[in-house]
């Protein structure tokens, strides 16, 4: 699922096209922010997800305000699980799962409907 949602991630957006998918870019930087935290919790991937998020930063090319609300999404999604967990539990793997379905999921879409 992880590689699926990576390949989403490096497809090419045009840029004219940021309004219309704003809501699902946003959504899909606030879960690689919630993966960011749960992966390093329970032990997994070091980075890899914030150099995902920063990727989509470089593929977007967003404007700065664009650019910084899709930081501030990344960020809630890290903070909101970091005052949730302090450890690995079995929940938060079953939020790492169903956020990388998820992500995928709108990662493929996005590709779909506004990649090339």
């Amino acid at each position: 699922m992880r590689a699926l949602l990576c390949a989403g991630l490096l497809a090419p957006l045009p840029v004219h096209a940021q309004v219309p998918y704003e809501k699902e870019l946003l959504r899909l930087a606030e879960i690689l922010g919630s993966l960011h935290y749960l992966r390093n919790l329970c032990g997994e991937e070091g980075g890899i997800w914030r150099n995902e998020m920063q990727k989509l930063i470089e593929i977007e090319k967003p404007d700065e305000a664009h650019r910084s609300r899709m930081i501030a999404n990344f960020n809630r999604g890290y903070r909101s699980y970091g005052e949730l967990y302090r450890q690995c539990t079995p929940m938060a793997v079953q939020v790492i799962e169903r956020y990388t379905e998820e992500g995928g999921k709108i990662a493929e879409t996005m590709s779909g409907r506004y990649g090339p």
